[in-house]
This record gives structure tokens, C-alpha cells and sequence, in this order.
């Protein structure tokens, strides 16, 4: 009984100390970040110890103030001004705050509100997002402007409109398709009026798409698409760069740019686009299709792409359980922080988008494993010649879960043979040269705004020191340790507490569990 008093003692005291740490603080009229080893988006090798200063949310100072192993001469750093902050990070390291090029807020289906998600995030140190379609125009621009005001804890968010997307408060067509050319403009104009960042696109017939994407270009708009396969057969990813368009998602209509014996894909005659088994078990076998790596073709292609200072975001892991189904839905991060109506989204059915494991074995695994192999060949000689690839997630599908995708992300850019500072550059510096804003983001650099990710671990050593869940480790003592997560999240000079984020999401999770007397262990699964 007493060993059961001191239980419920501690727990309470451990809510007592989380209900009192503050998830934020700041802004301050300066904030100075000690004694940080540098992780810079350029490319650069890590440097420090340096001393940063920012002031009213820019960076006006970056100063190396010794050597590694050397004590600080304490009078050669910048001072503190009344009032201003200081946070002691001596021996971590810092990086640019994370840009997340592919970040759905949420979903209705997978009742995944906006704040579960934009904790998932900061904790992980994205402090930029680009959202591709989401609940409408209007409920986004009411979540970035919050988000610019610091009204709420969530990312920097960049509006991307679905193109054709109509809702109560926005009807450029009265309701009607688009069908015409004219449409078409008429519609970008509209989004662009609204004060959207930009377009996503899915595909539409060719007259349609050259129109969108010639009136959004003259707008000064970017935009993305994901090449869906009803339209890609007569449009794909070299049509929409030569277009006009400035980013392409995932990997569809790369395949069919490459094609050199085929315009469609071999597709088997009894395949319906509705049964998502068929379309991600055959889209498992596309690559193998195109053209080999390194031939005429697919060198011609992508130099073109390159020419014209095309994106590409492949999200490598929004597709990873088509490879390891078992690996994805383990992780041991979705007891803790995936939400219970999330975790039944995610199980197989005929209805919810990415949950298509009607009878997934051991062959379609292999197949994407060989698909893989290709598309990071593509991808990785890409970043080689020059070409711009950046670091997105597209979670809330397929058993990947927000800010905890994206680590994987890099991990998987690790795998396509990016060195990890080229890892760290994708999820930087190509991010926000890719929206436009690298004189803002993407780089620490005297001028720009104070957006940081910082972890006590070397990110470049181990990647995986980035998840919120951290790393495994053994010590000298023979004892086996977690490290890392990272510990500060600073968007726009205000530092967060990623660790209690986390435990926020955690609570949040819990409580919803309780409701339901839920167990991710065995969901809805007859045996």
C-alpha cells in the first residue's frame, strides 16, 4: 500500500511541475544563445563555440568566441542589455528551424485538429510549413495570420490552394467545375485575390493546366502537384515545369516523363483507381518502367528539370509502409502521440485515402523496395547536378505521424546518399529557396529572422537524435540511455520548450484514449 501511495505521489507531483513549465517564453528585446556549435543550411561543416544575438526577432550577431576544449574568455562575448535574455547552450547544437515543404494541418477524417499538429511540428523543430490543399483558403489564412501574430503556437504556414477548391466563403465559378481555359484564370485570379501563397495542383487536361499555370506564374505565384494518374498519361511532370510550374510532390509524372516505350503506365486491365490496393500496388512497380538511370533519356530529363530551377519533393516517407508495412506501423512513437482516431484512419479500408492494406504481402513490399532504389537514384543524382530538393512529410496518412515523419524524411535522404549536411541543406536553405523567403529562413545569418532547431546531440552523427522519442544509446557504464530530441524550438525569437510540447501532445493522447477505454495494440483486428 505504501509503495502504491508514493506512486500515485509522484504522478501527481509530475503533473504539479509539467502544469507550471511554460511551453514558451519571449519575445525578448534581445535574446542571446550561448556557446552553440552551428549547423548552418549552406553546407557548411559545423562551427563554434558562437555566441548569437538577436534583436526584436532578427539576427544581428554571429560570433565564434573560442576554440572546442578551451575555456571562454568571458569579456570577448557580446553583452547582455537590460532586460534582454539569455539561454546558456553551451556544448549543443544549432541548426536553421526546419522547413516541412509538404504539412497537411490536420484532417477532419483523421480528427487531427490544427494544435495537435502544430505541437507535433515545433516540437520537431519545423518552424515553416507549406500546406497543399487543406480545409479551405479561409480556415488556412485564419491559421497563418494567428500563426504571424503569435497568437498561437504553430509554425510559419504558407497557403497553397487545391486547385478548383471551392468552399461557402470562396466561389469564384459559382459552384462550377472548371472546364475552360478561361476558368482556369479566372479562378487563379481569384485564389491569388484571396491572398493565397500559392496553388497545388492534382492534374486536369492540358489546356486547362497550361492556362492555370501561365496565369499563376504572371501573378508571381508558386505551386506544386502532385501528378495524379487520371490526367498524367497526356501531362506530366516535363509539362508542368516547361509550364510553368515551380515544384512537383511525391514522385508521380516522373516515371512518365521518363517513359521511352509506353505513354501510360502498364497497367493491369482489370485495375480501378477506386480500389487504392490497385493503385499504390501498381504504382509500386512504375519506376521500373522508365527509362534506366544514367541513359540518354533520363539524363535529358533531368538536365531540363535542372535548366528550369525545378523542385522536387519527393516525401520518401509518406510511402515507406508500401516497403515495410510492419516497420511503419510499430513505430514506437504512435502509443504515446498518435491520437486513437488517427490510429483507426491509418487501418486498412476501402474508404479512408492511404489505407489500402487489403491483402499486402511480402510481394508488394519487394517491389517497392526495388522502386525506392530507382527513385533515389533519381533523386539523389539530381541534388549532384545542382538540381533543388527539399524535405516535406505529407503526414496524417499511411502511418506517418506529424514533426516525427519529417525526422524519417531525412533519414530517407540519408539512405538516397545526400551526405547529412546536404540532409540539413534540404530541409533548410532549398525549403526556402523554394518559397521564396531565403532571405528571411533557411540560414543562420545576420538580417534574418530567429528561427532555430536546438538538440543536445550531434544531428549529423545520428540523425535519429532529432525524434522527439530521441535515440538509444549505451553508456560506458553499461546502461542504456535515451538522447537527444530537440530541446528548443525558436520561431520568431520565441523560445519553446520542445520537450514539453511533446508531453502536452502526450497528455492529449491519453485523455482521448480514456474516453474510449482505447489500445493501439490489437485495433479492431479480429482475430
Amino acid at each position: 500500500m505504501k509503495k502504491l501511495l508514493n506512486f500515485f505521489l509522484a504522478v501527481v507531483l509530475s503533473q504539479t511541475v509539467f502544469s507550471q513549465e511554460k511551453l514558451s517564453e519571449g519575445p525578448f528585446n534581445q535574446l542571446i544563445i550561448r556557446g552553440v556549435t552551428l549547423i548552418n543550411g549552406n553546407g557548411a561543416p559545423p562551427r563554434g563555440p558562437i555566441d548569437i544575438v538577436v534583436e526584436n526577432n532578427r539576427i544581428v550577431k554571429v560570433q565564434v568566441v573560442g576554440y572546442p576544449g578551451v575555456a571562454i574568455d568571458d569579456t570577448k562575448r557580446p553583452k547582455l542589455k537590460p532586460g534582454g535574455k539569455e539561454l546558456d547552450c553551451s556544448g549543443m547544437y544549432l541548426l536553421p528551424g526546419f522547413i516541412d515543404m509538404h504539412g497537411h494541418i490536420g484532417g477532419i477524417a483523421q480528427g487531427a485538429e490544427a494544435d495537435y499538429v502544430f505541437k507535433l511540428w515545433m516540437a520537431h523543430g519545423i518552424t515553416t510549413v507549406r500546406e497543399p490543399s487543406g480545409r479551405g483558403i479561409d480556415w488556412t489564412l485564419d491559421l497563418k495570420r494567428k500563426s504571424q501574430k503569435n497568437e498561437i503556437i504553430a509554425p510559419r504556414i504558407f497557403a497553397y490552394t487545391g486547385f478548383g477548391q471551392q468552399t461557402k466563403d470562396f466561389n469564384p465559378l459559382n459552384d462550377a467545375p472548371i472546364s475552360t481555359p478561361e476558368q482556369a484564370r479566372k479562378w487563379v485570379r481569384a485564389n491569388a485575390a484571396r491572398g493565397a501563397d500559392g496553388i497545388k495542383f492534382f492534374g486536369a487536361s492540358p489546356e486547362i493546366m497550361s492556362a492555370a499555370l501561365d496565369e499563376n506564374k504572371k501573378l508571381g505565384l508558386r505551386s506544386a502537384c502532385h501528378h495524379a494518374q487520371l490526367d498524367v498519361a497526356r501531362w506530366n511532370v516535363l509539362n508542368s515545369a516547361r509550364a510553368g510550374l515551380t515544384s512537383m510532390e511525391h514522385w508521380y509524372g516522373l516515371p512518365e516523363a521518363l517513359f521511352e516505350d509506353r505513354t501510360v503506365q502498364d497497367y493491369p486491365l482489370d485495375y480501378n483507381y477506386q480500389n487504392e490496393q490497385n493503385r499504390f500496388e501498381e504504382a509500386g512497380k512504375l519506376w521500373k518502367q522508365a527509362a534506366k538511370p544514367y541513359s540518354e533519356h533520363w539524363n535529358n530529363v533531368m538536365n531540363e528539370l535542372i535548366s528550369l530551377d525545378f523542385t522536387l519533393d519527393p516525401t520518401f516517407n509518406i510511402y515507406e509502409a508500401s516497403r515495410d508495412l510492419q516497420r511503419a506501423r510499430r513505430a514506437e512513437w504512435h502509443e504515446d502521440y498518435t491520437l486513437p482516431s488517427l490510429w483507426e484512419f491509418y487501418q486498412p479500408s476501402k474508404i479512408s485515402h492511404g489505407s489500402y492494406w487489403h491483402d499486402w504481402g511480402t510481394e508488394q513490399e519487394v517491389a517497392w523496395r526495388e522502386n525506392y532504389k530507382l527513385w533515389m537514384t533519381f533523386i539523389n543524382e539530381y541534388k549532384n547536378r545542382g538540381g533543388r530538393v527539399t524535405t516535406g512529410s505529407d503526414s496524417g496518412f499511411i502511418f506517418q505521424l506529424y514533426g516525427f515523419a519529417y525526422i524519417r524524411e531525412m533519414e530517407l535522404l540519408r539512405e538516397a546518399g545526400f551526405h547529412p549536411l546536404e540532409v540539413i541543406r534540404s530541409a533548410t536553405l532549398n525549403g526556402a529557396e523554394a518559397l521564396g523567403i531565403s532571405d528571411k529562413v533557411g540560414t543562420v545569418a545576420v538580417g534574418k529572422l530567429a528561427d532555430f532547431a536546438i538538440v543536445e546531440e550531434n544531428p549529423l552523427k545520428n540523425l535519429k537524435v532529432l525524434y522527439g522519442t530521441g535515440a538509444i544509446k549505451l553508456t560506458n557504464d553499461n546502461e542504456v540511455v535515451r538522447v537527444g530530441g530537440v530541446k528548443y524550438t525558436i520561431k520568431d525569437g520565441i523560445i519553446f520548450n520542445s520537450k514539453a510540447l511533446l508531453e502536452d501532445v502526450k497528455r492529449t493522447v491519453a485523455n482521448e484514449k480514456e474516453k474510449i477505454d482505447y489500445s493501439l495494440k490489437q485495433p479492431g483486428i479480429k482475430e
